[in-house]
């Protein structure tokens, strides 16, 4: 029977004890560039959560820091609130529907766009359908609402215009329930799909290149390469977006919805963020808005933490 090597054991031993402090003695200067967004980060995400406790709480417009302290608490009457409100499963559905559709197009949308770029041969080619695609990401919201409404106004807008021309009759779009949702998802995918991209495009590019020229060798065609090369050598790279995108899966698109509709598109579009903004804001009902919002923030978390632990479960990155 082998003797343990000594030496090997203590330098393991000494790698494991070295004192935190040490460590970021050696390695401070790396802190001190990211000293800036870390404090930045706990300002702008960390302090906030102080205002949890308004959620807990009957907090009026006019209450100060002292009485939002020293107030008694109410428990969950609020959560109880809006779970028995007649608006609960409208907000829902709506939120989780739309969520959804901008899911199932808008994320394999930039993955497609990126395999087909990379198969693109011509550089100047490629670069202008990449600045083409990336643009939208740059404007302003209130810009995108504003060409939006350009487009599909029945007094002279393209879409209709269009529409007339094909002898049928214009449509109020942005007032319409059974159209809504789809210019939502339209929107969504025009404004994402090219910067999206970036990180797919960024993952086939570390892909080795010896593995393409070997599948050619043994006679794989392009879609066979992509198939059986380039997909799984972004698969770690999708698999975290995914998670993340699971995890913004409530988050529907706030303000896009909020400059578009209106109360005759309430019924389909009226979501818990802007449920949040109305009753919280514009009802000035502040502890209830909060409690919405915070059960908002707990689904997501929920459906983040499951999806990272499901992805783990089939060996793939997670997250954490």
């Amino acid at each position: 029977m082998s003797l343990p090597d000594i030496n090997t054991e203590t330098t393991t031993l000494s790698v494991r004890r070295t004192p935190l402090w040490r460590n970021v003695l050696n390695y401070r200067f790396y802190y001190y560039l990211a000293l800036p967004a870390l404090v930045a980060f706990f300002i702008f995400s960390y302090v906030p959560m102080f205002g949890i406790i308004v959620a807990f709480k009957d907090v009026s417009p006019f209450s100060t820091v002292e009485d939002i302290l020293f107030s008694p608490f109410v428990g969950f009457r609020w959560f109880l609130r809006f779970f028995r409100s007649h608006y609960f499963f409208q907000i829902m559905r709506n939120t989780i529907w739309i969520s959804f559709l901008q899911l199932a197009w808008g994320f394999p949308a930039p993955i497609i766009l990126a395999l087909l770029i990379n198969e693109v041969r011509s550089r100047a080619f490629k670069r202008v359908v990449q600045t083409i695609s990336y643009l939208p990401h740059f404007l302003s919201m209130v810009v995108v609402a504003g060409l939006v409404m350009s487009l599909l106004t029945t007094q002279g807008g393209l879409v209709n215009q269009l529409l007339m021309a094909l002898g049928r009759e214009p449509r109020m779009f942005l007032g319409d329930p059974r159209a809504f949702r789809s210019v939502l998802v339209v929107t969504h995918l025009w404004q994402t799909v090219g910067w999206g991209s970036i990180l797919y495009l960024a993952a086939i590019a570390s892909i080795d290149q010896e593995q393409y020229e070997a599948a050619y060798i043994d006679g794989a065609g392009r879609f066979a390469q992509t198939l059986h090369i380039t997909l799984p050598g972004m698969a770690n790279v999708v698999v975290i977006l995914f998670i993340f995108a699971v995890g913004n899966l409530l988050n529907a698109g706030f303000e896009r919805i909020l400059l578009l509709y209106s109360p005759s598109v309430y019924e389909v579009a009226d979501i818990i963020d802007t449920y949040v903004y109305r009753t919280g804001l514009i009802g000035m009902q502040y502890s209830f808005a909060a409690a919405v919002g915070l059960f908002k923030s707990v689904i997501a978390a929920t459906l983040l933490i499951g999806t990272n632990m499901l992805a783990k479960r089939f060996d793939y990155t997670g997250i954490w």
